[in-house]
């Protein structure tokens, strides 16, 4: 699934300007413990969380993880955007809950990501 059908699945805003929306995303997570996301991980998938520190972007390089979105609104500020586009990683915000945009991918057929 592309970024871009992500992006309208979700009603999502894309925050970074250099953002690749035909990026195909093979797999999508939900955490907000960025412990979980590394012991669970795939490469080439999406990360959907709540959570905007930079912490959330060093875990996404480090797990390959392609790009996140952010629930309920919520904007990271400038030095995480910063951050983000400088490790390529494109960053969305939704306005659904975690369990509403997790359930909204499945059912489009996302698998998950923590299917280890």
């Amino acid at each position: 699934m592309t970024l871009k059908e992500i992006s309208r699945l979700l009603n999502a805003s894309v925050i970074n300007d250099s953002t690749d929306i035909e990026m195909d995303i093979q797999s999508a997570c939900s955490a907000d413990m960025m412990s979980t996301v590394m012991y669970y991980h795939s490469a080439n998938s999406l990360l959907i969380t709540s959570l905007t520190q930079p912490s959330v972007i060093r875990t996404a390089e480090m797990a390959g993880i392609k790009a996140i979105v952010f629930v309920l609104n919520k904007k990271p500020d400038a030095n995480l955007i910063e951050l983000a586009g400088l490790k390529n990683i494109p960053l969305l915000s939704t306005p659904f809950c975690m369990y509403t945009a997790s359930g909204t991918l499945f059912e489009a057929g996302m698998p998950s990501c923590f299917g280890k």
